[in-house]
């Protein structure tokens, strides 16, 4: 009888588990078209269905898993990033390093006189500030916005210098005087995101503006600035209310070409305060400016004035030829050169990659922008964007895109003018995949729930750690496209851009994050089309 029992029981289980062994796994096409239903029912939704989506998905190997409107343009923002991040890999390469140089066409006599002007020359370093690389989390800044500024002040007066008759220039004619892009809107150049673009790059040329309460309701806010306080004149009309009447309200107004700010608005008694970064208006008199207080500090005399120096944009060709040498970085001498100047000081970069890194994990505009720049001096005729552009472009015929699919007015992502298809940004990053800087460039995306722009989406599984893409955001635009790794281990390359919606940002992100969800659970795989 207990033999009978266990006969029955094991009988039992035999049956419980044989349908979904025995169950036959779904065709290609069955498996596609489910992938397919589960996206299209996210798209269906009211909130998602008044916007305008282009989505490619593919499996590593080229199949196509999922497509909607992927030959459409659309809007990229920051997703242009990837175009301009893979250009640079490609063409200048991972270990290009920048110098910067405080150089003089006069000379140092022996009583510590500089007889001429003396000159900070910037080739575009964009990390001439107190941020850490390599980049780990965030950008993270221990040091002092001003300490590289610092470190060459420091320098010069080892070498001597103790008067100065000549000018204090700051010189960013490396790249062309085009501070910003076409297309930008007005109300993105006083802020941080679009800060002016110079080959003599300090602090990311924005200043930090930080607001606290007064000691009592009805007093003035107290305002302070970093790193420089007498750059901007400041109108504070910020008043101190009681506690307990927050949030506070904070707005602020720098007219293009002003260096007036106006601030006005309201803060609590008991509020610990805030602050907001805000663009300078030229980022090579600023760094002059800046380099002289502290020279001065250091006890050097300087005689004549504090100026810029520009190249003009009206005085270049931007006719440009892409090369596929890498580039040899740091400054460039004209060969007919007879009276090279005398370098006092100098300053060089980390390797380009640690600020690729950053540009994509944080998606820093001025950075594309300063690499746009590079391109087009180092692998055309002239740094400037047009010069860049005609760079990329190259680059991407190389890569089979076709120029239907896409145009660029600018290397960051904030010109409304910019235009690509989802299969242009997957083509990209399947070209990407193929090369040998592949490596580099992924490591260089936001990773999902970890880190970048990420840090905070796709959290859970099985996205969290398996998603490598850029985000995108502008009003009424977004975007994520990149690089994953389905649940059953397919790798996936996909682009997901979403223009013309009304919701918020957050909420347009989290439809987008519940496409990539889908897509990662189960990725079906599917036949060529």
């Amino acid at each position: 009888m207990p033999r009978l029992r266990i006969l029955l029981a094991a009988l039992l289980l035999l049956s419980l588990a044989a349908p979904a062994s025995a169950r036959k796994k779904p065709k290609p096409e069955e498996r596609a078209k489910a992938l397919a239903a589960r996206i299209d029912r996210i798209l269906a939704e009211p909130e998602a269905g008044r916007a305008f989506w282009g989505i490619e998905i593919r499996a590593a190997d080229g199949r196509l898993l999922y497509s909607r409107n992927p030959d459409k343009l659309f809007t990229p923002a920051s997703n242009t990033k990837l175009f301009t991040t893979a250009a640079a890999l490609a063409l200048i390469g991972p270990e290009y390093k920048f110098q910067t140089t405080v150089e003089t066409a006069g000379t140092l006599d022996t009583h510590g006189r500089l007889v001429g002007d003396l000159v900070l020359v910037g080739r575009g370093d964009p990390n001439l500030s107190g941020r850490n690389l390599p980049f780990k989390i965030r950008t993270q800044r221990d040091a002092p916005a001003d300490k590289v500024l610092e470190d060459l002040a420091d320098q010069i007066v080892q070498k001597g210098v103790k008067y100065v008759d000549g000018d204090l220039v700051g010189d960013d004619s490396f790249y062309a005087f085009e501070r910003y892009g076409e297309g930008w809107s007005q109300e993105d150049l006083a802020t941080q995101w679009g800060a002016p673009v110079s080959a003599l790059t300090i602090n990311d040329n924005v200043l930090t503006v930080k607001v606290l309460p007064g000691d009592r309701p009805g007093e003035k806010a107290f305002v302070s600035i970093d790193p420089f306080a007498d750059y901007y004149q400041v109108d504070n009309r910020i008043i101190t209310t009681p506690p307990g009447t927050g949030p506070r309200r904070v707005d602020f107004r720098r007219e293009p070409g002003s260096d007036r700010l106006v601030l006005w608005g309201y803060i609590p008694v008991d509020d610990p305060g805030g602050a907001e970064q805000l663009a300078i208006e030229d980022p090579a008199q600023f760094a002059a400016e800046l380099f002289r207080t502290l020279l001065e500090k250091r006890g050097v005399v300087i005689y004549g004035k504090t100026r810029a120096r520009h190249t003009e944009l009206a005085s270049l060709s931007t006719f440009s030829v892409t090369t596929l040498a890498p580039a040899a970085g740091g400054p460039t001498r004209s060969p007919s050169s007879l009276n090279p100047p005398l370098v006092l000081a100098s300053h060089q970069s980390q390797a380009l990659l640690d600020d690729l890194t950053v540009t994509n994990k944080v998606s820093q505009n001025l950075h594309a922008e300063l690499l746009l720049r590079l391109l087009g001096r180092e692998k055309g005729t002239t740094g400037t964007i047009e010069g860049g552009l005609e760079v990329v472009r190259g680059f991407l015929t190389q890569a089979g895109i076709s120029p239907d699919d896409y145009f660029f007015a600018d290397g960051s992502g904030l010109s409304r003018l910019n235009l690509v298809a989802p299969r242009a940004v997957v083509r990209l990053l399947q070209y990407a995949s193929t090369q040998p800087w592949s490596r580099d460039f992924r490591q260089t995306l936001p990773v999902a729930g970890e880190d970048g722009t990420l840090v905070n989406r796709l959290k859970a599984p099985p996205a969290a750690g398996q998603v490598e893409a850029k985000s995108g955001a502008l009003g009424h635009v977004s975007a994520l496209s990149g690089y994953a790794t389905s649940a059953a281990g397919e790798p996936l390359v996909f682009s997901i851009l979403v223009n013309n919606t009304s919701l918020p940002g957050v909420r347009t992100e989290d439809l987008i994050d519940r496409v990539v969800e889908a897509m990662v659970s189960d990725a079906p795989p599917a036949t060529k089309k």
